[in-house]
């Protein structure tokens, strides 16, 4: 079977697999925020109290379906659970892509998954949930094992610098984000920041760890500079208010780091170390 017929092939199975767990994030994002099970109660109208009825939660097209609105009392529905969904489906098409039909692909595409959930619930709270960055720590250190099993490893790391990665990417964040409070006398890093590198570390190992800390800052700094600063500036001459520069929701920024350093963080080094060397 060539690529192309074995994407055709897997795409609808991807595809679907995809907008179910985004479908799934969809409801953690919602609460675990909030510290609410995402379990209990079944998904429901905020306005009306009615539970949403299965055939209105089919990911992307119950949203389409009802024109996102409760099909009870038309309270309106937020266009953020289909993005997610849709966006989720392109996340499992993509490592697909890449990677093929295989286990590997399978979990570059659960990680991604729950790396979208942190950077939405991080962008949107200022808080990266215990539920997102444990749970992928675990499932990162068991599939380690499981690819040592199967002989499926890369991109990721083998058990032993898995457990080594996650003990340098929480404890390289734990760091910067001490000189960071010494700097500014305020807190720069949180707990959910030292967990989320715990998990990404576990992801890539130590050295591509140190690695992703750096990417992650360098778009954090790129947005903050073209973006963040000179919008914020902007509104706060507009309203006659002294300006102060937000708050950067760092996991906003590592999220998609760990991606692209777990795709192409070896290429990186080695063209660095090939230019350093001469």
């Amino acid at each position: 079977m060539t690529f192309s017929s074995a994407f055709a092939f897997y795409a609808p199975v991807f595809g679907a697999l995809g907008a179910i767990f985004g479908s799934f994030l969809n409801v953690c994002i919602a609460r675990w925020p909030k510290d609410e099970s995402v379990v209990r109660p079944r998904s429901r109208c905020p306005g009306c109290g009615n539970g949403i009825a299965w055939h209105d939660n089919v990911p992307v097209l119950g949203w389409l379906m009802l024109r996102g609105r409760c099909r009870n009392c038309a309270m309106p529905i937020s266009v953020q659970y289909p993005l997610i969904e849709a966006a989720t489906a392109a996340l499992w098409l993509g490592a697909l892509w890449l990677l093929g039909p295989t286990v590997v692909a399978v979990r570059l595409a659960v990680v991604s998954t729950i790396l979208l959930g942190v950077a939405v619930t991080d962008a949107q709270s200022y808080l990266i949930p215990d539920g997102f960055t444990l749970n992928g720590l675990g499932f990162t250190l068991l599939g380690a094992f499981v690819g040592l099993f199967i002989g499926e490893q890369l991109p990721f790391a083998g058990p032993w610098d898995a457990f080594l990665g996650a003990c340098t990417g929480a404890g390289a964040i734990t760091i910067i984000g001490w000189l960071g409070e010494v700097a500014m006398k305020k807190e720069a890093m949180g707990y959910g920041d030292a967990t989320l590198m715990a998990f990404v570390g576990a992801m890539v190992g130590p050295v591509r760890a140190l690695l992703c800390v750096f990417v992650g800052a360098a778009l954090a700094a790129t947005a903050f500079l073209l973006v963040v600063y000179p919008v914020g500036w902007l509104r706060a001459r507009r309203s006659g208010v002294p300006f102060e520069p937000p708050l950067v929701p760092f996991g906003v920024f590592l999220a998609p780091a760990a991606v692209l350093t777990l795709l192409f963080g070896n290429a990186l080094l080695g063209w660095y170390i090939q230019r350093m060397l001469g």
